[in-house]
């Protein structure tokens, strides 16, 4: 997955709720979304269990994609 398609994705999904993120997210049709669906997934989880967190009051609020690596050979 390319760092411009994942990008494409996070914009998306930014400032929605955690609801409306996971209903974005599967009826896009792109590879990336599934990576990013598990991500944000695990995220809530995460949230919820150790917050306490309830789901329906959570919020996509920051999201980034880095670069990625690059790796260059040298001749």
């Amino acid at each position: 997955m390319s760092a411009h398609k994942a990008r494409r994705v996070i914009d998306q999904i930014r400032g929605r709720s955690y609801e409306e993120t996971l209903m974005i997210l599967e009826l896009i049709p792109d590879r990336a979304c599934y990576p990013i669906f598990k991500l944000v997934y695990s995220a809530a989880a995460n949230a919820s269990s150790n917050m306490g967190s309830n789901e329906a009051n959570l919020v996509i609020s920051e999201a980034e994609v880095n670069k990625g690596t690059i790796m260059e050979r040298l001749v």
